[in-house]
């Protein structure tokens, strides 16, 4: 499941426990990665109040829009299962599917698609990224702040994707269960657990 120990409930701390719980509480089990903060869940906290400071900036679209184009970018199967099948509430498996393989072209509005290919660019190289990347976010209608949340967004997919792939996480069980041409495209780095 991880390539580190992680903490039984039975044997966490309140802190811990608690952490299990809310992970648990929403999603209906307990996801692997939550396993993993098992040994920092104080970072797990930090991790979620920078989450909620991005996603309070923008329309939840975006950001999932945003977060799944980076996840895609770095690789991280878990990400990209996790936030297409949060996408399934607005868009149809095709249209997903064309989102990550194609940009989102005939799905997507000008200016989404230009967040799309942001996220990315940002993803992939950001220290590629030039004033004339900026300049098409603000030709596309966004304000310096919109900017900002935008590659907040997904540079801090990196922090996680990163952080979870690396401890050798996999994607839950349960999203094995999703349509398998949606599967088949967002599994692009590690395999979905068999382990429930």
């Amino acid at each position: 499941m991880a390539f580190v120990e992680f903490i039984a409930p039975d044997q966490a701390s309140q802190e811990t426990r608690q952490m299990y719980d809310r992970q648990a509480g929403f999603f209906g089990y307990l996801p692997n990665y939550a396993t993993v903060f098992s040994l920092r869940p104080e970072i797990m906290s930090l991790w979620a109040h920078l989450q909620a400071g991005i996603k309070a900036h923008m329309p939840l679209r975006r950001f999932e829009l945003i977060t799944l184009a980076a996840a895609h970018e770095l690789r991280s199967s878990y990400c990209c299962l996790a936030h297409s099948k949060n996408l399934l509430t607005m868009f149809t498996v095709p249209e997903i599917r064309s989102i990550v393989l194609a940009d989102g072209e005939g799905v997507l509005s000008d200016s989404e698609m230009a967040v799309v290919r942001h996220a990315r660019l940002v993803a992939r190289h950001a220290e590629q990224v030039t004033s004339a990347d900026i300049d098409r976010l603000r030709d596309a209608g966004f304000d310096d702040g919109e900017i900002f949340d935008i590659t907040a967004a997904a540079a801090a997919r990196a922090f996680f994707t990163k952080l979870v792939d690396g401890l050798g996480a996999e994607p839950d069980a349960v999203y094995a269960e999703l349509d398998p041409e949606l599967l088949e495209t967002m599994v692009v780095g590690r395999k979905v657990s068999t382990a429930r």
